[in-house]
């Protein structure tokens, strides 16, 4: 265990894969009638719940500072809160395999935002993984959806807008980490700031009634939590390992996932060119990898 804790490969396809099997919950969720706002709030508050009894288990002393509470409210809004608002909102309009296609845009912003704020620059070959996993992602995108559904343009805006605050937060994450904290920690507090904001969106929309709808899915109220929470444990020790740009590489196996989730479970169905698009991804991937090993 202890070797895939310090191995940013092994933390990339483990946090990959639970973020791919978050997005056809999230649709399930949906389907039964949960209000994205909802499932988005019931997901951080669950997962900050979670991890918290893991820092009480292992008996780690909370120390709030000026500088913590500043970046669990500036992590919890760009990191959690709006995206994760509008990747539930978005999934039952473009599926749970073309939403996760969205993941895929976010090392191309995360790379530019990285240049230029000087966080850490990719070597030559790291940036052809990227370029290359982008053009997979253009070719995905270019198919618009499930095959013969083609998405709302408003829908393929919202979930372009998903990226963007992707790679914005894996930027301020690396730049205003609180030294010497640890993973879990900086985890708990994002995600039980951004379950607070959600809240108040619920207060504030009248939808506060709507909780009552959870009761009506348990099983996939408690898939979410735990998959959810063991993800954050492994992204946020991957953000430390490996970086802002190669934790970015996360969507990228995460859209794998979904698209395979979505089409043995859901029903999703998906044109020759979006799996061709999804191999040209997974190409991608490997070649940042290597990269990335050169690097260290």
């Amino acid at each position: 265990m202890k070797s895939v804790w310090d191995s940013a490969f092994g933390l990339l396809l483990i946090t990959g894969i639970l973020l791919g099997l978050t997005l056809p919950l999230g649709k399930l969720a949906t389907a039964n009638a949960v209000p994205p706002m909802l499932w988005a709030f019931m997901t951080s508050f669950g997962i900050g719940g979670v991890l918290l009894l893991v820092l009480f288990y292992r008996r780690h002393r909370l120390v709030m500072t000026g500088h913590k509470l500043r970046y669990y409210v500036i992590a919890a809004a760009i990191s959690f809160a709006i995206p994760n608002f509008l990747i539930f909102s978005a999934i039952p309009h473009l599926g749970a395999g073309y939403t996760g296609i969205m993941f895929t845009l976010s090392p191309v912003v995360t790379l530019t935002l990285s240049i230029l704020f000087g966080v850490r620059r990719p070597n030559l070959l790291g940036v052809i993984g990227i370029v290359i996993g982008f053009a997979g992602a253009l070719l995905v995108a270019l198919t618009r959806g499930e095959a013969g559904q083609p998405a709302d343009l408003f829908w393929v805006l919202i979930g372009l807008l998903i990226p963007v605050f992707l790679a914005a937060g894996n930027i301020y994450r690396t730049i205003d980490w609180p030294t010497g904290t640890d993973a879990i920690e900086l985890a708990v507090g994002s995600h039980l700031a951004a379950a607070a904001m959600l809240l108040g969106g619920l207060l504030f929309s009248s939808q506060a009634g709507s909780f009552g709808t959870l009761v009506e899915v348990p099983w996939l109220v408690l898939a979410q939590v735990v998959t959810g929470a063991a993800m954050f444990a492994f992204y946020f020790r991957l953000q430390a390992v490996g970086g802002p740009v190669y934790l970015s590489q996360i969507g990228y196996v995460g859209a794998a996932v979904a698209l395979v989730s979505g089409t043995l479970f859901l029903g999703e169905n998906y044109q020759l060119l979006t799996w061709a698009g999804a191999a040209i991804i997974v190409a991608g991937v490997f070649i940042t990898t290597k990269a990335q090993r050169q690097t260290a």
